[in-house]
């Protein structure tokens, strides 16, 4: 399968992309894969200025989708759960020290070290699994206390009723809301910094009202945060190390 590179300009939008050639195919087909990029699979003999034209057509699908991406998790980062490793919370970093303790001991922040308590002689993939659980937890508590808030106080900027939120494990999302209007927020957003995590709320927050990424959807997440874009590449650039 032979390959090549093309790109066509949408508004203030470029929009690279890969073509494939197959002589399995007989028509063209537009693919956006998980991390944004765009592959064109065309017959050999289709002109680059044909597939430039028709990808020109599909552009504001194209770039749907490629946003519909970047509000995806990407896949999990690998961690060991040893001490000297970072861990963010609220966007900051700290060391992860592995101490420890007795039943009932939690984690703790120490200035700018996080300790995670085990209990007994525990090793390996014992101790990592241990070390996760509670590193887990901490996290997870802290994000049940500070989303609500965090959710509260955009409403009251704008003057919109507090929906319910829930913070759960969320593997394919950042955050998702239900029929009855109910957000469902994903527990390790809170390792993200605050204009990261308001980006997300504000994101469901409008789906209260556009339940698709249409048109008016964006405009209406560009008119309570102008900066919604550039923020969503934030997220999208440090998502991997979030999911573990």
């Amino acid at each position: 399968m032979l390959t090549e590179r093309s790109e066509i300009q949408f508004g203030l939008t470029t929009i690279p992309f890969l073509v494939r050639r197959s002589n399995r195919r007989t028509t063209v087909a537009l693919t956006v894969g998980p991390t944004g990029k765009l592959v064109v699979t065309a017959p050999p003999k289709t002109s680059i200025d044909k597939l430039n034209g028709l990808v020109r057509t599909k552009a504001r699908w194209v770039v749907e989708r490629i946003k519909r991406t970047s509000d995806v998790p990407p896949a999990h980062s690998c961690r060991e759960f040893v001490s000297g490793e970072t861990v963010l919370y609220l966007g900051r970093q700290y060391r992860l020290k592995v101490v420890s303790g007795g039943e009932g001991d939690c984690a703790a922040l120490h200035g700018r070290w996080l300790h995670v308590p085990v209990v007994g002689p525990l090793h390996g993939s014992i101790r990592a699994r241990a070390v996760r659980h509670a590193l887990r937890g901490w996290l997870k508590s802290h994000a049940e206390r500070r989303l609500p808030l965090r959710l509260a106080a955009i409403c009251k900027r704008f003057g919109i009723d507090v929906p319910l939120i829930v913070v759960r494990e969320q593997r394919k999302r950042w955050g998702s809301c239900d029929a009855k209007g109910t957000l469902r927020i994903n527990w390790r957003i809170i390792q993200a910094a605050p204009s990261l995590i308001d980006y997300v709320l504000v994101h469901e927050l409008v789906h209260l009202r556009h339940q698709n990424h249409t048109r008016a959807f964006w405009a209406e997440v560009e008119r309570m945060m102008p900066d919604y874009d550039e923020r969503r590449r934030k997220l999208r650039r440090i998502g991997a190390s979030l999911e573990w």
